[in-house]
């Protein structure tokens, strides 16, 4: 089955890039003393399903086609993700590298043993370490195979099992694990953990392995339990809503600090990326919505590569300007910041599929595929 065909992960993928935009955004509103704790909410609690959501939609893209009984091809699945990912990863890590040193001066992360840490834990730029765990999942394919073929034997009672499993072990690593060891490297690879442990998102994937594996199954429960679903999504979300509440109101946390621990690994944010994704994965399969909205998350999804990856950068410039204005990020000021860095990556990951009808070699670098033949004129 093409993934082409179902919309709804293009949605999902359309409605996570703004989810992932409004995270780094609440980021910046942080700027401002007096910030915004509703609104911070918005940005940062209730997107917290975004970037583990990708992961789900990441497993639903490669298993969609997958035939478990055959063998697979290792060498070349392994070479066409590599291209995908890891080129543009080490294209853009590279390029803001080289921002960075233009704008700072510093040449100490080119120092041969920052550069490696830079490059193994995706330090380059904020967003770059979901690559590297894409990476990961991409070169342990055979062993996801393996799972799956047995998980879908009882899908229900083992993706249960698992989801608990990765409970508790978030929780400790969130919670309990610290960068206390006598042992430097250890201790660097305890701390930039979450740039790269895998399995802090092993259930997601899974998840959406599962279901595009028994994807026919998948849409029969999805339409059977609209109602469990619905009220599922609402319990969870109300539920990571009153914990970010709780701890500003009642442990009397910072906003930032209350963020840093209701979020997606904590046991209510992994109860809450779950339900949200069968929450959207059904809404979207309605395709009831407005034309105008459906075309905007097709656009957002199918540029959504490109926005993740140059985002940030928008965001850098953005806030230097607002800076050079003495714009204070109010409420405002922080939702035309949003709206605005959401308008200028789409328009320049849209550029990049324009230029790239002429230079394919642009597209391939930058976000690690080309054009289709029928598109490009190649």
């Amino acid at each position: 089955m093409s993934l082409k065909k179902i919309m709804a992960i293009e949605y999902i993928r359309g409605v996570s890039m703004l989810g992932v935009i409004g995270i780094h955004t609440g980021a910046y509103s942080l700027s401002n003393p007096k910030v915004n704790i509703h609104l911070f909410a918005l940005l940062e609690i209730i997107t917290r399903f975004s970037v583990p959501i990708f992961f789900f939609v990441s497993a639903f893209g490669l298993f969609i086609t997958q035939d478990l009984t055959a063998k697979l091809n290792y060498s070349s699945f392994l070479a066409k993700r590599l291209r995908t990912v890891l080129l543009p990863y080490a294209v853009w890590s590279i390029l803001y590298m080289i921002h960075y040193t233009l704008v700072s001066g510093d040449t100490m992360i080119w120092h041969p043993s920052l550069l490696f840490e830079y490059a193994l834990f995706g330090l380059a730029s904020y967003q770059l370490y979901f690559l590297v765990i894409l990476l990961w999942f991409y070169t342990l394919m055979p062993l996801w195979r393996f799972m799956v073929r047995h998980i879908i034997n009882h899908p229900i009672r083992n993706l249960g099992i698992i989801l608990l499993l990765q409970i508790l072990f978030n929780y400790y690593s969130s919670f309990m694990l610290h960068a206390n060891f006598s042992n430097h490297y250890i201790n660097k690879l305890i701390y930039h953990r979450a740039s790269y442990w895998l399995l802090h998102y092993l259930f997601i994937f899974l998840l959406g392995a599962v279901c595009a594996v028994k994807y026919s199954d998948f849409k029969v429960v999805i339409r059977r339990h609209q109602s469990s679903i619905t009220n599922f999504f609402y319990l969870t979300l109300s539920g990571i809503l009153l914990f970010y509440y709780y701890l500003l109101y009642v442990d009397h946390y910072t906003p930032e600090a209350a963020v840093n621990t209701d979020h997606q690994l904590s046991p209510i944010g992994i109860l809450y990326t779950l339900s949200t994704t069968l929450f959207l994965f059904m809404v979207f399969s309605k395709d009831t919505l407005p034309q105008g909205i459906r075309n905007v998350l097709s656009s957002l999804g199918k540029h959504s590569y490109g926005v993740y990856l140059v985002h940030p950068l928008v965001m850098y410039y953005l806030s230097n300007y607002l800076a050079g204005q003495n714009l204070l990020m109010t409420a405002p000021i922080t939702i035309i910041f949003y709206l605005l860095t959401a308008s200028f990556s789409l328009a320049f990951a849209i550029l990049i599929e324009k230029i790239s009808i002429f230079m394919p070699i642009i597209s391939v670098l930058l976000i690690g595929s080309k054009l289709p033949k029928s598109k490009s004129g190649i």
